[in-house]
């Protein structure tokens, strides 16, 4: 299989067998002359990276905590300019007001999630957005009161389902359906979902799921499920923590019922960073059931004070509250760089990252008698970038090692390392780096 079909300074392309050869003496010019050639290589200048011992890191924690733009300093520092010239006034008297702040926000959040900007708006965390829209969505009736979710789902959704399910005075070991992989297999096949939701059509009420999980950094194909979901009469939400800013999303087109996310991952908006959330245009203007708050009430008679709730005819009218505007601010400086850069061209950056990090492990594995097994799907269309790796033997000890060598990785319970190649500021030359140092800690652990 090529990493590349095109060649580099006629040299011919690197393949897999070729790779099996002695490592350096192929991985190094592959490496470099791909970095050469990368439309997108001035964004790595983009970011801050962080050091270790006075050393600069290998970091491919991207889909746990983003690396800092430079330009965020710059984007927060301007609004805490205007509180202290304008104090209150600038909620009304500045440029960018802090009245409608968030909507500046929208561009770069439809850009990420195909959405339309009516649908999809910056705001509270993933985790208050994901209990604000299951009042919405999932309303139990009769014999329909079932949440369908993966097994080993994150565990702020499993929180959330488990307390909302309590919240209707149901039964949580009875309403919620876990999807399991097959005996044997690490990730869940479509099919099998799609045969789960027929069978049990009659008391499902919702399938929520991780557009992309977070252990395995299997991507789910969100259309087909959404329809299926849709055609046996449940509503079909999902948790894009792990995709925004990692796949390319058309949840509008798609049909999508309701979606939420952090942006503190891929979307390098700062720890804690505002979170998000989108619901289909086909809800605004119906009566659906929503928790009001200030910010969600009609924007051009907000201010009137009146009694009764009337909500925007949007997304935003499951808002709550005011922006916080300095992590909104910091979340602005993130997404004009996706702008800029176009999530479809990081996309395809993105598949060659992942793949030829791949590469290499297996490179390392056919060099070194280490037992590396990559449990992430090997179709590019099926995962982002991620790789999850289980090291059957001494895996933390081998972790804890890279992490001495100022590789910076993410160890997952009870037996998994997470390795992301983040398109907007890793290169092919810190994967080939990577591959190095990983072959010496294998060989140091035999």
């Amino acid at each position: 299989m090529l990493i590349f079909a095109k060649k580099y300074k006629n040299k011919k392309p690197i393949t897999l067998q070729s790779l099996l050869q002695p490592m350096l003496n192929n991985l190094k010019s592959f490496a470099y002359n791909a970095d050469d050639e990368d439309p997108l290589k001035k964004f790595r200048n983009y970011f801050y990276f962080p050091q270790l011992n006075g050393k600069p890191v290998l970091y491919f924690t991207g889909n746990s905590l983003g690396l800092q733009p430079v330009q965020t300093n710059n984007f927060v520092k301007k609004e805490l300019e205007k509180w202290a010239e304008y104090g209150v006034e600038g909620h009304f008297k500045t440029d960018k007001p802090w009245f409608d702040y968030h909507k500046h926000a929208k561009n770069g959040l439809t850009h990420l999630t195909g959405a339309l900007p009516t649908e999809v708006t910056a705001m509270n965390a993933l985790s208050v957005n994901l209990h604000l829209l299951l009042v919405s969505f999932y309303q139990p009736k009769g014999k329909k009161t079932k949440i369908m979710m993966e097994s080993g789902a994150f565990p702020s959704d499993q929180y959330a389902i488990e307390t909302q399910i309590k919240w209707h005075g149901l039964d949580v070991d009875k309403n919620i359906i876990e999807l399991t992989p097959r005996q044997g297999e690490k990730i869940l096949r479509t099919e099998d979902i799609l045969d789960k939701i027929q069978e049990n059509k009659g008391e499902l009420a919702l399938v929520m799921l991780s557009g992309v999980n977070y252990y395995t950094g299997q991507y789910f194909d969100i259309p087909t499920i959404t329809q299926k979901a849709q055609s046996v009469g449940a509503y079909c939400g999902w948790d894009l923590a792990h995709a925004i800013g990692n796949v390319p999303l058309e949840l509008h087109k798609w049909n999508v019922d309701f979606a939420v996310w952090c942006s503190y991952k891929y979307l390098n908006s700062g720890p804690g960073g505002v979170g998000g959330a989108f619901v289909h245009e086909k809800y605004h203007q119906a009566d659906v059931m929503r928790l009001a708050g200030w910010w969600g009430y009609e924007e051009k008679t907000r201010f009137q004070m009146k009694k009764g709730f009337l909500p925007e005819k949007n997304v935003d009218s499951w808002q709550l509250s005011n922006a916080s505007i300095l992590p909104l601010a910091a979340h602005l400086a993130s997404l004009q760089i996706f702008i800029e850069a176009n999530i479809y061209k990081l996309r395809e950056k993105s598949e060659k990252l992942t793949g030829f990090l791949e590469q290499v492990i297996e490179a390392v594995k056919a060099e070194v008698n280490v037992d590396i097994d990559i449990i992430t799907p090997q179709n590019p269309r099926e995962r982002g970038c991620q790789l999850s790796l289980i090291v059957k033997n001494k895996g933390k000890q081998m972790f804890e090692a890279l992490q001495n060598q100022n590789i910076i990785a993410d160890w997952r319970e009870p037996n998994v390392i997470r390795l992301a190649p983040v398109p907007l500021y890793n290169s092919f030359v810190d994967i080939m780096k990577f591959g190095e140092i990983l072959k010496q800690v294998a060989i140091n652990l035999n």
